[in-house]
């Protein structure tokens, strides 16, 4: 396969290609750029010296389709209008802007801040959480890559609301995320000044992530609910750790609900049930495409304690990304992704 990257400088750009240059079935990887057009790309990223020498090229029609796969990795807002010209001409695409996750326009605008893409262009994006669509993303030409935060989440809970273990009407959600989630460009909030011995909460009650989880529980759970769901900036480089916590229905056993991950992922080989809480944590994943799932029950209180936890940049960007890559094009969904995480 012959492979694009729109948007290769920010961090999920660079995870695409250090996956990339070890997927056995990609041949090329092109790498595109709207303002830095020749510009060598390894003397922008040193420790890609003699890997990646090649001059980033002019986002240009005719140099797009001649690849199989584009993927965009832009911030939001750019692909908006980038992407639904060049749909159903050659290529392949895969998002991990955001653009096209949420269905409902209004909502997109309500809660990016931003004018939403065509309703058509909309409408042909299939939502790419690999392990809950794997049928329509087989025959997608466009793939809205999730969210971070949404992947750990909807991993974690998806299982129990689908059958029924616990209560989807209230749902409190706490996640925590490392810096490199802001991106590359420099701001106050992810200044080494501002980071470094913080820890610090954001967009309360406000996230762009609260609809599309919601919409996904609805998808792919048939449920209708409203989340409390707030987000933290810890100072670590990478890693999203999400705890949920709900209700369980009555009856409902410790057992029960370890079983209902287990058997929800057992064919599905990035999804790792953990069963003892010391074993849960970002470094259990790092640089890797797993997301590691937890549950336990209070017994006093008759609620759940959920756990997620994934790279921001792999499971929750580049390595679900080229996950659903494989998966469009009928490849083991592991190829190019057996890489075993960093741990310290």
């Amino acid at each position: 396969m012959k492979v694009g990257i729109i948007g290769a400088t920010g961090y999920g750009g660079l995870e695409l290609i250090r996956f990339l240059h070890n997927h056995p079935e990609v041949e090329k990887i092109e790498l595109f750029t709207s303002s830095e057009e020749g510009t060598i790309f390894s003397t922008k990223f040193s420790h890609l010296e003699g890997i990646e020498d090649q001059p980033l090229q002019k986002i240009a029609e005719g140099a797009l389709q001649n690849l199989d796969v584009i993927f965009t990795s832009t911030p939001s807002g750019v692909t908006t209008n980038l992407l639904p010209p060049l749909l159903q001409k050659g290529p392949k695409f895969i998002d991990l802007s955001g653009d096209f996750r949420l269905k409902n326009r209004a909502s997109f605008e309500q809660w990016y801040k931003k004018t939403p893409a065509p309703q058509e262009a909309i409408e042909q994006s299939v939502y790419g959480l690999a392990e809950w669509n794997e049928s329509k993303i087989a025959e997608a030409h466009l793939i809205a890559n999730p969210g971070c935060y949404p992947t750990a989440v909807l991993l974690s809970l998806l299982p129990l609301i689908k059958e029924n273990l616990i209560d989807p009407s209230f749902l409190v959600i706490d996640a925590k995320s490392g810096v490199s989630g802001a991106g590359n460009k420099p701001t106050q909030a992810t200044h080494f000044s501002e980071t470094n011995e913080n820890f610090s909460i954001y967009k309360i009650n406000e996230h762009q992530h609260i609809p599309e989880i919601e919409q996904a529980i609805a998808m792919f759970a048939n449920v209708q609910t409203k989340i409390s769901f707030n987000t933290h900036l810890v100072p670590m480089t990478r890693g999203i750790l999400t705890t949920s916590y709900a209700a369980v229905q009555p009856g409902v056993t410790q057992a029960q609900l370890l079983d209902c991950l287990q058997a929800a992922y057992a064919k599905h080989p990035f999804v790792r049930v953990i069963k003892e809480a010391s074993m849960i944590g970002t470094n259990r994943v790092k640089g890797s495409n797993y997301c590691d799932v937890y549950v336990q029950l209070d017994k006093r209180t008759n609620r759940a304690t959920i756990v997620g936890v994934i790279d921001n940049l792999v499971k929750g960007a580049a390595g679900q990304a080229i996950q659903n890559m494989n998966i469009q094009m009928n490849l083991p969904q592991t190829m190019g992704l057996q890489t075993v995480p960093l741990f310290i």
